[in-house]
C-alpha cells in the first residue's frame, strides 16, 4: 500500500493534508520536509533550525507495542532539538487516542497546556481543536514551542494551502493562542 493510502486510513479526514500537498511540500520542501518510511511504519516530519515538528506517524497495527515508535521517536531525539507534534483530545469512543497519549508520556512528552490550537477544516468545514505536544531536551520553554508551530503553520500546514484546496486556512494569529495563564487542563492527568 502506498505510504499515503496508510496514512489516509490512520488519520482523520480533518487532520489530513491532501496528497499533492505532502507530496509538493517533499518535493519543494525537501530541505525541511522528510519521510521516513518503512514496511510498517510512516512518519512525515520537518526538520528546522531549531526544532522537529512530527507532522504523521504511522506505525501498523501489526508493528505495535515491539518499540518501532519508540525507534523512530529515538533517531528525532538525537538531533538534540525540540520535538513538536499536535493530537487530538482524547475520544473515549477512539480508544487509539488515549494509546498515543500513553505512547507520547513515557516518551517523554509534554502538554503544553499555554497554547491553544483551533483550525477550521478544510475538508469538513468544522473547527478541530488540536493539543500541542513537545519533547524539550534543554528545558524550552512553551514561548519557545508557540513560535515554533506558528512556523510550522505557517511553512507547512499552509504551504500553497489555496492552490491545494481553492481556499487558504484562517492565519496563524487566529488558530494558534499563547496563554501563560491559561486554565488548561493538561491532558496527561485525563489517563
Amino acid at each position: 500500500m502506498h505510504w499515503y493510502e496508510k496514512l489516509n486510513q490512520y488519520f482523520p479526514i480533518e487532520e489530513m493534508k491532501s496528497r499533492e500537498h505532502m507530496e509538493t511540500l517533499l518535493k519543494e520542501r525537501s530541505n525541511i520536509y522528510h519521510k521516513d518510511e518503512g514496511p510498517l511504519h510512516v512518519m512525515m516530519y520537518a526538520e528546522l533550525e531549531n526544532f522537529l515538528f512530527i507532522d504523521y506517524l504511522f506505525v501498523s497495527k501489526d508493528a505495535r507495542g515491539q518499540g518501532l515508535g519508540h525507534k523512530l521517536l529515538e533517531k528525532l531525539k538525537q538531533k538534540e532539538k525540540p520535538i513538536i507534534l499536535e493530537v487530538e483530545p482524547v475520544n473515549y469512543e477512539d480508544s487509539d487516542t488515549e494509546k498515543r497519549l500513553h505512547f507520547y508520556k513515557r516518551e517523554g512528552f509534554e502538554h503544553a497546556t499555554s497554547i491553544g490550537y483551533r483550525r477550521k477544516s478544510l475538508a469538513t468545514d468544522e473547527i478541530n481543536q488540536m493539543e500541542i505536544l513537545y519533547w524539550a531536551p534543554n528545558q524550552e520553554s512553551e514561548e519557545m514551542i508557540f513560535e515554533a508551530m506558528k512556523k510550522t503553520y505557517d511553512l507547512i500546514h499552509t504551504y500553497k494551502d489555496k492552490h491545494f484546496y481553492g481556499e487558504s486556512y484562517e492565519p496563524v494569529d487566529e488558530v494558534l493562542t499563547f496563554n501563560e495563564n491559561t486554565e488548561s487542563e493538561n491532558i496527561f492527568n485525563q489517563l
